[in-house]
């Protein structure tokens, strides 16, 4: 496939003509949100077999193969031309369609209130076909060692139908917040702890849980061991029913890292004993922080070549958001920024007649805008490139793959480029 990034002047038929589609292809693959009035700057993800490459200043065949992963006599032979010619600038040369390896997806979804909206069902219907695991999101533990459930609705059928794994999420959250004591309880009670698991193996089966993922966050420093010795417990606990155990982790980038939010998650531990981990890397930019990108790809990549260093890379899940935020400027502290999808996001571009800029530090594309009450504003966001970024990092690292917060935000680019890079592994 090919990421087209719109420059000014074009149109969608001219984009088709480029590339030898036609302009319903692209609209019904990119669900484009805004078809008769594209902004420059926006991506499209063109449904070809391959892509295309124009060369560029300081260019060589060579250069040019060594990063599509191809030899450069082949890269000449498909392109008819001689593998000793130099290039100019401009030239077009066909990339053939890479050798996809194989890649586990997790998509949590998250209902909220006192019923699940059918958008949100949707979403996971639509979105099963590229996943492994699918996680509503959450069940609460309880002090007395119970279960406070989510609603499921039609979650555990919609897995079953896509041969995913559903995930039984439970985490140490107390009025949607999570809670340090309530952590302390379950990792020291034992009498708790014990009817606690048991709680857990009865749900799972009643259910049809295959995996038990712990988001246990904002534990005691003091914590560490004993949520390490719970998870050993679990682990052979839920071996005997044939399950699966999982955790997410906080982004660190060093076994002594400080902070409430991190101290208590021994990445070595978790490595050794989980079958695999979602590390959370994104919430860089915050809805209650100034304006920046969500997962910026430096940090990102420092908190995983951390993470490789102290457990299997084949253990790892890269947290992924599948939104943005639109916030208001100047930063105020205390103010919220609102979440948007990307599809929402191209659409307030499209509104207010700006082009959609890409910082290239950060591997994410972003805007400003001024809303009709004068106020400036700044929008990042995901898009195709951003999120080729992330998956030519999963190929580097060899990581086992990627985990999405959360279904339900439209976002059509990123489930065609898992297709284009990867096999989805089911179970």
């Amino acid at each position: 496939m090919q990421i087209h990034v719109i420059q000014r002047g074009q149109s969608l038929y001219t984009i088709a003509q480029m590339y030898g589609t036609n302009v319903n292809t692209i609209v019904e693959a990119n669900q484009v949100p805004n078809p008769n009035n594209l902004v420059i700057g926006q991506t499209l993800v063109i449904p070809i077999v391959g892509s295309f490459y124009w060369v560029q200043s300081g260019d060589s065949l060579f250069s040019i193969a060594r990063r599509f992963g191809i030899s450069p006599q082949e890269l000449a032979r498909i392109n008819g031309i001689s593998a000793n010619q130099s290039l100019q600038v401009g030239f077009r040369l066909y990339i053939p369609q890479q050798r996809k390896r194989r890649a586990e997806f997790n998509g949590y979804v998250e209902p909220r209130g006192s019923s699940v909206a059918p958008a949100l069902e949707t979403a996971a219907r639509e979105a099963g076909p590229y996943l492994t695991y699918l996680a509503p999101f959450s069940f609460q533990a309880l002090r007395d060692g119970t279960l406070k459930e989510p609603l499921l609705n039609n979650f555990p059928s919609i897995a079953k139908s896509n041969n995913n794994v559903l995930m039984m999420v439970i985490t140490n959250q107390e009025n949607d917040q999570f809670s340090d004591e309530l952590g302390r309880i379950l990792l020291n009670n034992m009498a708790i702890q014990d009817k606690f698991l048991n709680n857990i193996v009865t749900t799972a089966k009643k259910y049809g849980f295959r995996d038990i993922h712990f988001d246990f966050e904002f534990l005691r420093p003091a914590d560490r061991d004993a949520y390490t010795r719970f998870l050993r417990k679990a682990k052979a606990r839920f071996k005997q029913e044939g399950w699966f155990i999982s955790t997410a982790l906080a982004p660190k980038t060093s076994a002594t890292q400080k902070g409430d939010w991190y101290e208590a998650h021994d990445y070595k531990a978790h490595g050794e004993i989980v079958d695999f981990v979602v590390i959370m890397t994104y919430e860089w930019g915050y809805s209650g922080g100034p304006a920046m990108a969500v997962s910026p790809i430096g940090p990102v990549r420092k908190v995983l070549e951390y993470a490789v260093s102290e457990m299997p890379s084949n253990k790892i899940l890269m947290g992924q958001n599948l939104y943005g935020y639109d916030w208001t400027l100047p930063f105020v502290k205390g103010t919220v920024a609102k979440a948007v999808s990307p599809q929402q996001a191209i659409q307030l571009a499209a509104r207010n007649n700006v082009p959609i800029q890409y910082d290239e530090k950060a591997q994410a594309p972003f805007f400003n805008y001024t809303d009709s009450d004068g106020k400036r504003h700044e929008v990042w966001f995901e898009d195709a490139r951003s999120i080729q970024a992330k998956f030519d990092l999963i190929k580097e690292l060899r990581l086992r793959g990627m985990s999405y917060w959360k279904l339900g935000l439209s976002f059509p680019q990123n489930w065609l480029l898992i297709v284009d890079n990867f096999n989805v592994t089911k179970k």
